[in-house]
């Protein structure tokens, strides 16, 4: 032990005085303090001051003098060589001590060894060995980073004197693109992102976030470079975001970066600020182009569709007029042969018949009209067809005997009059 035990002891009475019957060191029934089971009252704040001192000056090499009591076993008598090793004993145990270290939840301990990466560490508390063997890295894994490209944004802290905030600074070396159609932009855009795999974003590149931001711009100006102007200041943003997204993640992985990339928000896309008005102003000339363009094609699908529409129909027109010309001339043919055959076979019953049918269409394209002989002083004159009444085709009167004589074969029975 480091102390006397035949004396006091650092924890006795005041003055080294001995300890009762049976207690050795003066030490009390109740423990170093005097505790319940003490007879006597216990220290003072100044007196267990004073003895701690006592007893931390003992520790050091050379300290064990007596106390100025002059006790006989003095405060703390200790050899240099057990002081030394006791200060070393608790030099290590605070060394080893030093090893503990606690992993957040939105973290991830990575230890290193002689500065090479050997396991990981889940959140909580862990143990590693102390520095210089081991040391831990504690990146931040499932916070979501935001790289602002072409332009800054004032933090919640950056404001005016009046309580504003401070408007967002340009980067025009960031922001200035030129698109597909030789036109320049300025972009604003923000990349998210988070640490995918920590030990590979500690050690496989120098600068993660450096890298996030070059790699983002780069793509940006690659897909701008493909897209003109229009989509891109109106209903391409969503395309040009998804592209810039997809090309940023392929080539981090390809450097295996140990990043993410959650989302890329275009933040504004506007022309540059020096040519904006001229830029609107031809706008508002192509949008007055692109509307009389449309006029017109609206007056041509309206006349090219109605005129198509009536040189289908007098060509419809004329062909069913052919048709039904040549229709009508091959029937007329096929009655001719048709009569000539029959005429051929019975010439007296086919001229019979011929000329009843030509005096059937004679008189019923003639007007009726009858005539009373024994009227005297009137006009014998009846007009049926002024009266509306359909006059029945009148039977053919026998031919003065100065006419010609009927067709031969056409009997003579045929010829008669009708009778009045």
């Amino acid at each position: 032990m480091p102390w006397n035990n035949g004396g006091p002891g650092p924890w006795g009475p005041p003055g080294g005085a001995p300890g009762g019957p049976g207690k050795p060191g003066g030490q009390r029934p109740g423990g170093p303090w005097g505790g319940r089971g003490g007879p006597g009252p216990l220290p003072d704040i100044d007196e267990l001051i004073a003895r701690v001192q006592a007893f931390v000056r003992g520790l050091l090499p050379g300290g064990g003098r007596q106390s100025a009591g002059g006790g006989p076993g003095g405060v703390f008598r200790l050899h240099g060589r057990r002081g030394t090793a006791l200060l070393g004993l608790i030099v290590f145990a605070l060394w080893l001590a030093s090893g503990f270290y606690r992993v957040q939840p939105d973290e991830e301990g990575v230890v290193l060894r002689f500065g090479a990466f050997v396991r990981q560490a889940p959140p909580g508390l862990n143990y590693h060995l102390p520095w210089p063997v081991e040391r831990v890295e504690l990146p931040a894994v499932t916070r979501i980073n935001r790289m602002e490209i072409g332009y800054r944004s004032a933090g919640a802290d950056q404001r005016t004197a009046a309580g504003r905030e401070v408007a967002a600074r340009q980067v025009p070396e960031e922001s200035l693109m030129l698109t597909g159609d030789e036109n320049i932009i300025d972009i604003n855009f923000a990349v998210f992102w988070h640490i995918s795999n920590a030990p590979a974003f500690l050690f496989n590149t120098r600068n993660p976030e450096v890298s996030v931001k070059s790699v983002a711009e780069s793509v940006m100006r690659e897909v701008i470079g493909r897209t003109p102007i229009q989509p891109a200041l109106t209903d391409a943003r969503a395309q040009i975001e998804q592209a810039v997204q997809t090309g940023t993640q392929t080539i981090l992985d390809q450097y295996r970066a140990g990043v993410e990339i959650t989302q890329v928000q275009l933040q504004r896309v506007d022309p540059p600020s020096a040519v904006i008005d001229s830029f609107r102003d031809v706008q508002r000339a192509n949008t007055e182009a692109e509307r009389a363009v449309n006029e017109a094609e609206a007056y041509r699908n309206n006349v090219v569709p109605r005129a198509r529409g009536d040189a289908a129909r007098i060509t419809a027109e004329a062909d069913g007029a052919r048709q039904a010309s040549i229709a009508e001339a091959t029937g007329q043919g096929q009655r001719f042969l048709s009569v000539l055959a029959a005429y051929q076979s019975a010439k007296d019953v086919t001229l019979r018949r011929l000329y009843i049918e030509t005096m059937q269409q004679i008189l019923m394209h003639t007007p009726a009209v009858v005539v009373d002989d024994r009227v005297k002083g009137l006009l014998p004159l009846l007009p049926l067809n002024g009266l509306g009444a359909s006059a029945a085709p009148a039977p053919p009167t026998a031919p003065p005997a100065s006419s010609a004589a009927p067709p031969a074969g056409v009997p003579q029975a045929s010829l008669q009059a009708a009778p009045q």
